[in-house]
């Protein structure tokens, strides 16, 4: 058998090696490839060394002769051996080496995830493979190796691929997850546990977000989201897309972690420890992108046919349900019903939005159904465009309808973060003095036909020495500052009604700031503690 044989056309060389090459047969093999190449200098070159079973420092030298005539070279299905020696000599650096990869079949395999770049299955008892949807997935799996280490270094609990292997005309990631059994599992085959999942889900997703990334090493989810929106000024009404564009373009960037597909066949208990996989939509980005996904994931994608949660999770739309409120109340720290609403329909504004574009990108609008189903969330979309301003919140900020019923809930918040910052009574007096005729301003004027947000941001400013509290409503613009102060030296008969809310923020607040931005008014107080 010959150990090289060679084929060529005008786009590239293509070199088969088997057996072995070494000083008894290099020069053979050396002319032997001269002549392939004869003419053909410059041409790519694929060599398949499948079948090559040992290189010797003769072999090397060969492949150095040739990467001076041809200097793209790229190797493939490289035996671990040979594959050792070319790294070790440092041919790796100056071409193209791809390891050979051992055959893993899914024949009878549990699916125990399925997500948008690929499906993972337990191999045995002891392993988990994801295959990838595109034939060329070598990149993806590397990406996804590389990001799941960075997330171990960053402190979060993750798997990492200790194989790539060839999956039919796919290849895969083998991850170690000993006698490990999903979040979903768990909610399906032991409802009693829901508390419990609860709990560690949400510790998991807090672990995340608090997680902050070096700046480049993640993709910034915004970007993509961006990107949804731009797609889909086609399918909205010009005005509905503009404010979609505003609204998403508003949201500040964030380097802390986010997941990107945060949902319970993503998470496993192995071992007693709760483990992520399935990395390869990590990015940095505001939580809201996160809220989005799960929303989708537990609701979204099954609110046209509530029978897809069973097929893509493993447990009923009721389960499924119900998490998800328990969920977002532990997350949001809150048990008021207006707070998490709120909050949920920004998340659904981003995840109708992907949704939407990602059923018409996969011919959604041929079918009976996928019309049906695009048709409710643009719907849903549209309805959620007409009564939300803004698609940021805080663990600083609150959000509620502009109404003078409000107003125990917005002082209780004020008061919690002042204690927070460990505020003097006399300076907090002052302040929830002043948040009172503020928010009480926003709720009787700003929205004189019809309701409307305020939301009230409190943040501590030169290392807690202040506090800076920010009002924002899209009422009509009004700029408080303009209003003339009554005159307090005329007597009571002598004086005109109103004002004096105002003119008490002014003199007990260090400073009061205004600005019409964006189609909102922005009133800004700072105090010093």
């Amino acid at each position: 058998m010959n150990v090289v044989r060679g084929e060529r056309n005008d786009q590239r060389i293509e070199l088969f090696l088997s057996g072995r090459i070494d000083s008894a047969n290099a020069a053979e093999v050396d002319a032997e490839v001269k002549r392939i190449i004869d003419g053909g200098e410059e041409l790519p070159v694929l060599i398949d060394a499948a079948e090559l079973e040992y290189m010797s420092s003769a072999g090397l030298r060969i492949l150095l002769r040739l990467r001076k005539t041809n200097e793209d070279i790229h190797i493939i299905n490289t035996r671990p051996e040979i594959y050792d020696i070319l790294d070790m000599t440092g041919f790796t650096e100056m071409m193209n080496v791809e390891r050979a990869y051992r055959t893993v079949s899914i024949e009878g395999c549990e699916i125990i995830g399925r997500g948008s770049n690929g499906t993972i299955y337990r191999i045995d008892h002891d392993n988990i493979v994801k295959v990838y949807n595109h034939a060329d997935a070598l990149e993806e799996i590397q990406h996804e190796r590389e990001v799941a280490r960075l997330a171990l270094i960053l402190g979060i609990p993750t798997a990492i691929s200790y194989d790539i292997v060839r999956v039919g005309d796919s290849y895969g990631s083998v991850f170690e997850l000993l006698d490990a059994k999903s979040f979903s599992e768990i909610l399906a085959d032991e409802p009693e546990r829901m508390d419990w999942c609860v709990k560690e889900y949400v510790d998991m997703l807090k672990k995340i977000h608090g997680t902050v990334v070096p700046e480049g090493d993640l993709p910034d989810m915004k970007e993509r989201a961006l990107k949804w929106v731009d797609f889909m000024k086609d399918y909205l009404p010009e005005a509905a897309a503009q404010k979609l564009l505003d609204m998403v373009d508003e949201i500040p960037h964030d380097d802390h972690m986010i997941h990107g597909d945060y949902h319970t066949k993503n998470l496993e208990l192995t071992d007693d420890e709760v483990i992520l996989i399935d990395m390869d939509t990590l990015a940095v980005g505001h939580p809201v992108f996160e809220l989005a996904s799960m929303y989708n994931a537990f609701l979204g994608y099954s609110e046209y046919d509530h029978e897809k949660v069973k097929e893509y999770q493993g447990f009923d739309c009721e389960t499924s349900l119900t998490f998800w409120n328990k969920v977002l109340r532990a997350y949001l720290e809150t048990d008021d019903e207006e707070t998490v609403r709120l909050i949920e329909d920004k998340a659904r504004i981003i995840g109708y939005t992907r949704m939407i574009r990602r059923s018409i990108r996969r011919k959604g609008l041929e079918t009976e159904d996928g019309r049906a189903e695009i048709d409710l969330w643009t719907k849903e979309l549209l309805e959620l465009l007409d009564r939300t301003d803004s698609l940021f919140f805080s663990k600083d900020e609150i959000v509620v309808k502009a109404n003078v019923k409000n107003l125990d809930k917005v002082i209780g918040f004020i008061e919690s973060k002042l204690d927070e910052l460990e505020c003097p009574v006399k300076t907090r007096i002052q302040i929830c003095v002043a948040v009172e005729e503020i928010f009480t301003n926003i709720a009787k004027y700003a929205y004189l036909e019809g309701e409307g947000d305020a939301a009230i941001r409190v943040e501590g400013a030169d290392e807690g020495s202040k506090v800076r509290i920010t009002f924002t409503d899209s009422g009509r613009p009004y700029d408080p500052l303009t209003v003339k102060d009554p005159d307090v030296t005329l007597s009571a008969e002598d004086r005109a009604i109103g004002g004096l809310g105002l003119f008490m923020v002014k003199k007990t607040m260090d400073g009061v700031e205004y600005e019409y931005k964006g189609g909102k008014n922005v009133l800004i107080l700072t105090k010093v503690l």
